[in-house]
């Protein structure tokens, strides 16, 4: 055992020994596990595993566990043991910066805050109200479609929960709609908030798979729309039917009071149409959508609405700068893990075990979901994205399976993780606001996560639902251009392949010049190649030499010459132009005897 392994397994054990202190059982086996790896395994493992263990023991926070992660395994496995060497963290750190993509997310997250501390979710559930509340189950149905709308504002689900749960809850809860119905159906609707767009968690997906799989959040956003709804209208018809069921009374609907709520809620419809519409439309990117958004919501809130204070304000910028903060500093640190992954080639070694494992394209979906779906009950959404998705992304793609369509399986996977325990966000999140257990809440949402896992199915199986948006844009006819396109000589001279071009070039300038000679007949008869003969006979008369003599002696020259088999002809211009004086020399040489 090396000085250095001694030290580090006596440092792990001190740790071990400072975070649980009495729990003597769990140090015990914590221990066992230990020697075990630090025995049977390399030091790499030893220290991977060690700081994974020691990291959960003390409680710290993801971040750290990242950074130390990385640290590690660049250090051991890439051989970056010198401080020189480990500057390369903060180089990927910086590479932040250059991620224009990235903006979007503190943009959205603002938002999302603005819209809660003001008016804008609770007039958009008015108007949803007013909507649906003379179907069977119309105030539930109201529910899930404020939380979709809400969805394309935010692009958070637990924001979308705390937003409209927060309201329809309780208004759920007094038109007398089951207990459990009614948290299970908020829980679940808020999760949509990642999967209609825009959506944070797509925006992150996108940053982290594009070393391997480039993909465009914006056609990560335009292929959610659809699953989004689909996922919206299946929830909306169970609250139908517990509606009926349960003979909950109903409010006859109201032209008057459903005008009057449009008008109170006109500033809230038009922010995810002006989004998605500046978006989709070319007006500005999804960067730039965030930022809009943001001042939006300022302006309608402080100067329309007037729902905002200074001390709202406040609130808003310190919630925004924790969940930034915390958010920003796991991606940093993850993207460093991320770089060993890609330094030690590991997505292609990955990629070269499942070509090997030989699965089908419906095999590999499988293996996929199902791993997802236990990742999902262990590790947040982010978490997951970032050390998941640079690896499933090139093992996706080398089965065939579109990068968009696996973008979409991978979120609505983890949408489903939300609410599955024990790590379940959503279920945290609605045990506090709604002060129920959280065994209550976890089996609140029984019914709701099976119509979540029979969407999966249907979107993993149905690739049109994430890809038919996207393709129907991109198969669009392109706009007419008036570009001019150079033309080849082919397109030049239709015919100039052809020998015979050339000749109706001859035709032509006869024409010009009121049809061919006497001479240039009776050679053309004689099977000389006429094209030599036109020629010469142009530039005979360009330099006032046209004669008998010289005629017929064009005309044996012609004779003798090969017919050229190459269109461009243009060339032997000069060639004639020796030949010619050639001949004037050979009239010349007979007559002087």
């Amino acid at each position: 055992m090396s000085a250095l392994n001694l030290t580090l397994l006596i440092v792990d054990l001190a740790l071990a020994v400072a975070a649980y202190r009495a729990r003597k059982v769990g140090l015990v086996v914590w221990v066992a596990l230990l020697v075990g790896v630090f025995a049977l395994t390399s030091k790499t493992t030893f220290l991977v595993f060690g700081a994974i263990a020691a990291a959960l023991l003390l409680g710290q926070p993801l971040f750290v566990l990242m950074g130390a992660l990385g640290t590690l395994l660049l250090a051991t496995v890439s051989g970056l043991g010198t401080l020189s060497d480990l500057t390369v963290v903060v180089r990927k750190l910086l590479e932040l910066a250059s991620k224009e993509v990235l903006l979007a997310i503190p943009f959205f997250v603002v938002a999302g805050e603005l819209m809660t501390q003001g008016s804008l979710a609770r007039r958009l559930v008015d108007v949803m109200k007013a909507t649906f509340s003379w179907m069977p189950g119309g105030l539930a149905v109201s529910a899930v479609a404020g939380c979709v709308f809400f969805a394309a504002i935010s692009g958070s689900s637990p924001v979308t929960v705390v937003a409209i749960g927060s309201i329809m809850v309780p208004a759920l809860l007094k038109a007398k709609y089951p207990d459990d119905f009614s948290i299970g159906l908020l829980t679940t609707a808020g999760s949509l908030g990642i999967l209609i767009p825009p959506s944070i968690p797509m925006i992150v997906y996108s940053i982290m798979v594009s070393s391997t799989t480039p993909v465009d959040p914006t056609d990560l956003f335009l292929a959610g729309i659809v699953p989004g709804l689909f996922i919206g209208a299946l929830l909306a018809g169970y609250s139908i039917v517990i509606g009926a069921q349960h003979k909950i009374p109903r409010e006859p609907f109201s032209f008057a009071t459903w005008k009057a709520e449009m008008g109170r809620g006109f500033w809230s419809l038009m922010l995810p149409l002006i989004i998605l519409g500046g978006i989709y439309g070319g007006i500005f990117t999804a960067t730039e959508a965030a930022a809009v958004s943001v001042l939006y919501a300022l302006v309608v809130e402080l100067f329309l609405h007037k729902e905002l204070t200074p001390k709202k304000l406040v609130g808003v910028a310190e919630q925004s700068m924790v969940v930034m903060g915390s958010l920003l500093v796991i991606l940093a640190l993850a993207i460093t893990l991320n770089y060993f992954l890609v330094l030690e080639q590991i997505p292609d070694a990955m990629v070269a075990w499942l070509k090997a494992q030989d699965l089908s394209r419906n095999g590999f979906l499988i293996l996929v979901n199902l791993l997802l779906l236990v990742v999902g009950c262990f590790m947040d959404i982010m978490s997951a994205i970032l050390i998941l998705a640079p690896m499933l992304a090139p093992m996706a793609a080398a089965v065939g399976i579109d990068p968009i369509h696996m973008g979409i399986i991978f979120i609505v996977n983890l949408e489903i993780g939300y609410l599955t325990p024990p790590v379940g966000l959503n279920l945290f999140v609605s045990s506090t606001l709604f002060k129920r257990s959280l065994g209550f809440v976890i089996r609140a949402v029984l019914p709701t996560l099976a119509i979540m896992m029979l969407s999966l199915v249907a979107i993993t199986w149905v690739p049109a639902f994430s890809l038919g948006l996207v393709q129907a844009l991109d198969d669009q006819p392109p706009a007419a251009t008036t570009t001019p396109v150079t033309p080849s000589p082919d397109a030049a001279a239709p015919d100039a392949a052809t020998p015979g071009r050339v000749k109706s070039l001859q035709e032509l300038m006869q024409e010009a010049q009121g049809g061919s000679g006497a001479a240039g007949g009776a050679d053309a008869g004689a099977g000389a190649a006429p094209r030599v003969k036109s020629l010469q006979e142009l530039m005979e008369e360009a330099k006032a030499k046209a004669g008998d003599a010289a005629g017929a002696d064009a005309g044996v020259e012609g004779a003798a010459a090969p017919a050229p088999a190459a269109p461009p002809r243009v060339k032997s211009l000069q060639e004639l132009m020796q030949e010619a004086k050639a001949k004037e020399a050979a009239d010349a040489a007979p007559a002087t005897p």
